[in-house]
Parts: structure tokens; sequence; C-alpha cells
């Protein structure tokens, strides 16, 4: 192992507040990494020793059992992605998670083409600034929603084409402006809970609310009397099915190469101070992913 990327759902998982619980006594942590290839079991194509890789681990279960906060792990072969030489450990780390859930929801289930808009909520987060690269890439309008103005500028800087700080700005209004009153073609929500009949009203018409996060922990109601979509998004939707699986393997990797998709990281610790790292997450103050580094002592 040589870098480990943190996720909110970890810190779920680690809460008992995750879609599953963990193993006890012997439950791990973390589910997704880069590192390099030490050995392959019996049976084992398309691998070898040397190859560097990174992990991701997505099945239900899977990362009580085979969690990656460790410097060695045994995971199955199937969690494997082959990371090209050129891509550090640190950007293996940080890519396959938010970029696979950004292309995956955008594109494969919104359908999001250029000049449509896609409004964006917990878009500081790393699957948050990867959906405004995606959009971008893609030839989309990003609108990019934040708690609070403090995250503005680092948010128009990353790529967003409009910010809503819901301190400063009625949600609303300001989409209804910025959209010439039609609504968003996308709204991609973190958050679930209440709020979802809310954002329901800034879709629009034909459009699709996708929900792929409950940061809120309350019930979300389902929305009623809209002309739109709901749809409830996890990775499943995009790896358990072999087309959109290749078509987003290779959106990646082409954007990776040209640089127009490029993983942001927030700051990186050590892995002894994974705890540091967890307190980092929750302050909920972050930019972009989080890393932890294997073997590289000080933080940077």
């Amino acid at each position: 192992m040589e870098a480990v990327g943190l996720n909110r759902a970890e810190a779920l998982f680690r809460a008992r507040a995750y879609y599953y619980q963990p193993d006890l006594p012997a439950s791990r942590i973390g589910a997704e990494a880069a590192g390099v290839v030490e050995e392959v079991g019996p049976g084992v194509e398309g691998f070898a020793a040397g190859d560097p890789v990174s992990v991701l681990l997505i099945a239900t279960g899977a990362m009580s059992v085979h969690g990656v906060y460790a410097d060695r792990v045994n995971v199955p072969a199937h969690t494997l992605i082959r990371r090209h030489p050129s891509v550090d450990a640190v950007t293996g780390a940080a890519t396959w998670l938010s970029y696979l859930t950004a292309y995956g929801a955008l594109v494969e289930i919104g359908g999001l083409r250029p000049g449509d808009t896609a409004l964006i909520t917990a878009a500081s987060s790393s699957v948050g600034i990867a959906a405004i690269q995606v959009a971008n890439l893609v030839g989309a309008v990003p609108v990019a929603v934040t708690r609070t103005g403090a995250k503005k500028e680092q948010l128009l800087k990353a790529g967003a084409a409009h910010v809503v700080a819901l301190d400063e700005d009625d949600l609303i209004a300001r989409v209804g402006e910025l959209t010439g009153g039609r609504g968003a073609r996308v709204v991609f929500d973190a958050v679930g809970g209440p709020g979802v009949t809310r954002l329901a009203e800034l879709v629009a018409r034909d459009g699709t609310l996708i929900v792929y996060g409950w940061l809120d922990g309350r019930p979300t109601p389902l929305p009623a009397n809209w002309p739109l979509a709901v749809y409830g998004f996890a990775l499943p939707a995009v790896l358990d099915h072999e087309d959109r699986k290749r078509r987003a393997t290779a959106f990646i990797e082409a954007g990776i190469r040209s640089g127009d998709l490029s993983p942001l990281v927030d700051r990186v610790f050590p892995l002894e101070a994974v705890a540091d790292a967890h307190r980092h997450m929750e302050g909920n103050g972050q930019v972009g992913k989080i890393v932890l580094t294997v073997g590289r002592g000080e933080e940077e």
C-alpha cells in the first residue's frame, strides 16, 4: 500500500451509520487505495507482481472484510484497477470512487449533454469536485452549491461556472435566474433528507434528480407531482453493467491523460495520523479529497 483515499462513507461506517454494519470483532475500514502488487494468488490472471494498481471496494460488506487502512492488504483481484506508471499513488487513491460516481450519475443515468445545467450539492467534496470537472468536460454548466460563502472562490477556481452559497443566496431564486427559469437538467445531491423536496423544484421539465448520499441522515421523502425522474444512485449502477463500466473507464482514463480530470487533493496525512484525518473530514472544511500516505512520514 502507498496511499489511501478517504471517503465520507468511512466516517459513517465507523459511526455505525452506513448502510451495512461492521463485522465485529474483526472489522476493517477503508474502500479506496493505491499501491503495488506484491504477489498474486492461484488462478489470478491479468495482474502480476510489480504492477501499480488502484483498489476500489464497493460490494456490500467488502470494506469490513478487506478494508484498506493498512500497509499491506490482501484483496480480491476483481477490486483492482490497473494504474498507469505515470499516475502517482496519491492520484491513484483519489480518482476512481469520485469520478465513477460523478460520471456514472451525470452522464450514464442523467444523460447530461452540452449546454445542460448540472446543479451539484456538497460541491466541495471529492465527488462534488469530480462532478464539476465531468460536467465541464461534457460541455455542460456546473452550478456548485455549498453551505457557506467561505468556499466560493475555491469552487470557482475548481471549475464551477457559478456557486450558490446557502448562507448568502436564495437557492430557488438563484437557480431560476441562472437557468432562465428552466431549472437544471440534472440535480446531483449528496445530502438527501427533507431538502430533496426543495431540490425537486429546481429540476427542469423531464430532468433528473439523482440522490447518491445521505449526509442529512433524516428520512428522504419522495417528491410527488413533478415532471421529473428521481434516481437513487450507487456505483453498481455502473460497475454491474459492462457497457457502462467500459465507457466510464475510458472517459476517466482519457480525462486523466489530458488533464481535464484531475483529483483535487485537500490534504495529505500519514497513515499513523488517520484519526486526525477523520477529524479533519468531519469538520467539513475540506475542498476535495483527503489522502493517507503509507510509509512517507510527516504530514503534508
